[in-house]
């Protein structure tokens, strides 16, 4: 497949055009950024984690029924994907209390839920991607009633796979946010599934593997993503 013009450069990969129209390169990039963005820096090696994390979940979700943009690794930072319409909405799914939710409802970080919550926000860096309801995605367009059925089925069964697989792995999924994205009609799981994209804890030690050691200056960001990468298997 053939790498064209740069399409679209965001805050943690670059996306390229390619002689199929149905189909762009994502490259990952090392840059990282918090809070919208008001905070950035870099974390050596995270775009091969992320590129590679991604993909091995999106397979990996693929065999448990769930439809992804995934379609071939190409290198290290590169992959092959479905070039999709991405639906305006980051989906959070959280299974204890953590960030932001602990400190809008003033409950600690670590506790437990009595089930997983489902929260959209509107994909919009300028506004602070600021939480909104199914009412109100249904009133300004950003998605029907249809696909939010659809995005939501798949998000909590996503849930359900992940909890299962990094259990085995002896991490804690606490939370994570994911994006959909439309191609000929059907939703499928976009964007990535990663260290800057969900919260991981070690099951013993409750360490945190993920990019809340970016955010929060703990240190140790590059250890625990190759930490991630060593348990999910793909360490070299």
């Amino acid at each position: 497949m053939e790498k064209r013009e740069q399409m679209y450069e965001g805050k943690a990969k670059k996306v390229f055009a390619t002689d199929n129209d149905d189909y762009c390169i994502v490259s990952y990039k090392d840059d990282a950024t918090a809070f919208n963005g008001e905070k950035k820096g870099t974390i050596l090696g995270k775009g091969v984690v992320n590129n590679r994390m991604s993909n091995f979940m999106f397979k990996l979700l693929e065999t448990k029924g769930i439809p992804t943009d995934y379609v071939e690794e190409l290198s290290d930072r590169e992959t092959v994907l479905k070039k999709v319409n991405i639906v305006p909405l980051e989906v959070i799914i959280r299974n204890k209390a953590a960030g932001s939710f602990s400190k809008r409802f003033g409950i600690p970080e670590g506790t437990d839920f009595n089930e997983p919550t489902l929260e959209f926000c509107l994909k919009d860096d300028s506004l602070g991607d600021p939480m909104i309801n199914e009412s109100q995605i249904y009133a300004i367009g950003a998605a029907t009633k249809e696909e939010i059925a659809r995005i939501s089925e798949y998000a909590y069964k996503i849930n359900e796979v992940m909890v299962e697989f990094f259990k085995s792995v002896n991490v804690d999924l606490i939370d994570f946010k994911i994006e959909f994205g439309r191609f000929h009609g059907e939703i499928l799981l976009a964007d990535e599934i990663s260290p800057d994209t969900c919260r991981f804890w070690d099951v013993n030690t409750q360490e945190k593997l993920d990019k809340d050691r970016f955010r929060r200056d703990m240190g140790g960001v590059e250890d625990a993503y190759a930490e991630m990468m060593k348990r999910v298997g793909l360490a070299d």
